[in-house]
């Protein structure tokens, strides 16, 4: 996604003033605060509870065997 500068900025909001009109931007920029302030803490809480999910199923930590080599052979002299 690119980088909005400055006068991206202003012609995005110059357009939402003339399609919204002075009135209800206010009240649009409010709903919106509001809606993305819900979305986090609906996300937030997912997280929590699947964190709080594995750390009730007590995942044993993963065992490591060591590999030993077949390929090692002895030299007998006789």
């Amino acid at each position: 996604m690119p980088n909005l500068g400055f006068p991206e900025i202003m012609i995005i909001l110059v357009v939402a003033l003339l399609v919204f009109g002075p009135k209800k931007l206010p009240d649009l920029g409010r709903s919106l605060g509001n809606g993305i302030r819900e979305f986090r803490k609906g996300t937030q809480g997912l997280k929590d509870e699947l964190e709080g999910s594995l750390k009730a199923q007590d995942v044993p930590a993963p065992v490591v065997v060591p590999v030993v080599s077949p390929l090692k052979t002895e030299v007998h002299e006789g």
